[in-house]
């Protein structure tokens, strides 16, 4: 008998059982629904995968500044739109590298770029409308701040992801990470660490000890925040349990021992916020500027945008004494203004140690030391004898020389008539690379039967020569120049005094302050002690 006809008898199939198949059969189709819906989103996220290209890096995550050290490499200033500076990994010290990771990803060397629930936290976040979520990896945040907006949306935060996965994929965890410390923001206006490490503790990442850069890794969280350790005590107090914080995690994955996490010790940062540099600093800078540049083949604004350092002849403690010098300076005749002008060279080698060139390059950014022309007066008598030759044959009928063209003429005596041309920059490297180190240009500008008759200075004080001389006399004088050499340093003095350009009359000679002379008697004793030899005895 058949089925039909059975049922037709009467026999009736059990709710339950009816219930039961229905059920089947609706987890059949919905598990069905959900494999198509899981191969599609698979499909997509594929096609999304190869269809997604790695974008080029933003244009202000590419420019770079220009960085001017003094001869000892101490911090002078820098050029250029944003304070970052590339430098390879290789410059980064490892430890450093690792400090980085226990702050910031610990798992970066084996993930695959993204942290899937860091990313599932983010999405439902924003979906939610709730607050922004972190936790991503070194990858997804070079991805953000590098390549990407900072738009906090669901499309942009899943764009970061795919673009991290082919990331990681496609380049070495260490270009990576490279990319990462290049870029990221550290706070004091430091983008990068070589630019976090000058600014938080003078030095190049290079030189960064584990202390230090446990303390960078840490800032690196709440950048804005931690900027003033070392200026608050509570900034300072707090990031101190981070340091420690990532110190721990040094040690818990292995990267540093028990000992040297014993031996760490919380560093000491730079004064913040720093001092202002536009005051004296800047005249140097622009020298040293123009001149790099023109070693390099390239413009002031390439150079600053172009991510160098730039080593200079400067000496910072002996420009410093003298801007403190001239700020003690007796006050200029009424209704005149005093311009002072200081030049130290090295006989012989042509390096630049001081040029004092104004008081505030924001108030005044021309530069007397270098092209200010003034009154040479008696100044010249002591060279005119000597019949210079070469680059300085025009100079006894110059009427107004330049401050540091009458310093080098001076020098070459010192020199015994080798003329050394001045140089303001002694090396200028990028990304590791020299691309230029200075070589002395040299040529003698006096014969070497009169080389014995060189000047026959005013005055002998100890081994150093002096020689006094300016335009005017008595109360009435304009210019006073005054220099002092010995084998190691020239150095020059040039004061002068004018009236100031008034509407359409021009700037014209005034007289100096009665006591110009104690002036620059100061400034030569004050530069001298700043200079590597001991000062002249018996100066006047």
């Amino acid at each position: 008998m058949s089925a039909p006809e059975e049922r037709g008898r009467g026999r009736r199939i059990p709710r339950r059982v009816r219930t039961r198949r229905r059920r089947e059969r609706w987890i059949r189709r919905s598990l069905a629904a959900v494999l198509a819906l899981i191969m599609l989103l698979c499909g997509a996220v594929v096609v999304a995968y190869l269809l997604t290209a790695v974008p080029e890096p933003h244009p202000e995550t590419v420019s770079q500044s220009t960085v001017f050290l003094d001869v000892d490499g101490e911090y002078l200033g820098r050029r250029g739109p944003v304070d970052r500076q590339d430098v390879p990994l290789s410059q980064v010290p490892r430890r450093v590298q690792d400090a980085v990771i226990a702050a910031e990803n610990r798992s970066f060397r084996t993930d695959s770029g993204i942290s899937p629930s860091a990313v599932v936290r983010a999405a439902v976040s924003t979906l939610s409308g709730g607050a922004r979520q972190g936790g991503s990896t070194i990858t997804q945040q070079y991805v953000k701040n590098a390549l990407l907006s900072p738009e906090q949306s669901l499309s942009r935060k899943a764009r970061e992801a795919l673009i991290a996965v082919k990331l990681d994929r496609t380049r070495s965890k260490d270009s990576i990470l490279e990319g990462y410390l290049n870029t990221v923001y550290f706070g004091r206006g430091a983008a990068g660490i070589e630019s976090a490490a000058r600014n938080y503790f003078g030095v190049g990442a290079e030189d960064l000890t584990l202390a230090q850069g446990a303390a960078l890794a840490a800032i690196i969280n709440l950048p804005s925040y931690y900027e003033r350790a070392g200026a608050d005590a509570k900034v300072t107090a707090t990031l101190q349990k981070r340091w420690s914080w990532v110190l721990d995690g040094m040690r818990t994955s292995g990267t540093i021992t028990a000992k040297e996490r014993l031996a760490a010790a919380f560093p000491a940062f730079r004064f913040y916020p720093p001092g202002n540099t536009d005051g004296q600093r800047q005249y140097l800078i622009d020298a040293a500027a123009r001149e790099a540049a023109d070693r390099l083949g390239i413009t002031v604004d390439q150079l600053a945008r172009g991510g160098y350092t730039v080593r200079t002849t400067f000496d910072l403690a002996a420009q410093q004494a003298t801007a403190e010098r001239v700020r003690d300076a007796p006050a200029a005749r009424k209704g005149t203004k005093l311009h002072t002008a200081v030049v130290g060279l090295v006989p012989g080698d042509g390096a630049v140690r001081v040029l004092y060139g104004g008081a505030d390059y924001a108030r005044q950014p021309f530069n007397d030391a270098v092209n200010g022309a003034v009154e040479a007066g008696t100044a010249l008598d002591q060279l005119r004898a000597l019949r210079l030759t070469g680059p300085l044959a025009d100079l006894a009928r110059t009427a107004a020389p330049s401050p540091l063209r009458l310093a080098s003429a001076y020098a070459a005596t010192a020199a015994d008539g080798t003329y050394a041309k001045p140089y303001t920059v002694t090396k200028i490297t990028r990304g590791g690379r020299t691309s230029y180190t200075a070589r002395p240009d040299t040529q003698r500008v006096v014969p070497a039967a009169r080389a014995q008759t060189r000047p026959k200075y005013t005055e002998a004080i100890g081994p150093v020569g002096f020689f006094a001389g300016g335009a005017g006399t008595g109360p009435g004088t304009r210019t006073l120049w005054q220099t002092v050499s010995a084998g190691h340093l020239s150095l020059t003095v040039a004061l002068f005094a004018e009236y100031p350009a008034e509407s359409k009359r021009p700037a014209r000679p005034a007289h100096l302050p009665d006591k110009a002379q104690d002036l620059a008697y100061g400034l030569t004793e004050s530069v001298w002690s700043k200079a590597p030899d001991t000062p002249p005895a018996g100066l006047p």
